[in-house]
């Protein structure tokens, strides 16, 4: 579930077209509360269980004149899951699930990127998590870009990407609707 987050990151960083022409790092704005990295999956297949991660951090890199060479790195914190639900989070914290005590950390690494048309592309990358790493790929949209009023200059992108549980070593059966987490990147980072 961490992957989301980092893939959002590099969403950021592939997809604007700011008019600065170098290679420019932003931090993702975790401090200021200005990205989520958030979940969900069916429950039972007759409603969805939603939830997301408090603490990660991460940044991204991009040159505006060839942004397929964007990178970006997202670390998240796994026991900061929280579904709103204090018994069912220590579940999901549990060897069960996220295993956190084991792998309290989930991480994400970009490899590539394609662009697939104005302010939209495919960020692909390396997810750890729950102690396996696989290649996952994030669909990533630029939602704006410019100048805060403090003086600083922000870029915020959306992403999403599905992951099934299996191909991360969480096999915990919760039926046949529930084999697959949906996640949402939501990621504003401030230039460096």
């Amino acid at each position: 579930m961490k992957h989301f987050i980092t893939g959002a990151a590099l969403a950021a960083a592939i997809l604007t077209n700011p008019v600065v022409a170098d290679k420019e790092t932003y931090q993702i704005d975790t401090s200021g509360a200005h990205a989520a990295v958030q979940f969900k999956i069916k429950h039972l297949g007759y409603s969805w269980l939603v939830g997301r991660f408090n603490t990660f951090d991460g940044t991204f890199a991009y040159d505006p004149a060839n942004p397929s060479d964007a990178n970006v790195s997202v670390t998240i914190k796994t026991d900061s899951l929280d579904s709103n639900h204090a018994e069912r989070d220590k579940h999901l914290r549990s060897g069960d699930f996220l295993n956190v005590s084991k792998f309290p950390e989930a991480k994400f690494e970009s490899t590539r990127v394609t662009i697939n048309g104005e302010g939209e592309g495919t960020i692909y990358g390396n997810l750890t998590l729950h102690g396996v790493t696989k290649e996952v790929a994030i669909d990533a949209k630029l939602v704006g870009r410019g100048e805060d009023p403090w003086g600083g200059y922000r870029a915020g992108f959306e992403g999403t990407t599905t992951i099934a549980l299996k191909d991360f070593g969480i096999d915990f059966n919760l039926g046949p609707a529930s084999t697959h987490v949906d996640l949402s990147l939501f990621v504003e980072g401030i230039r460096q």
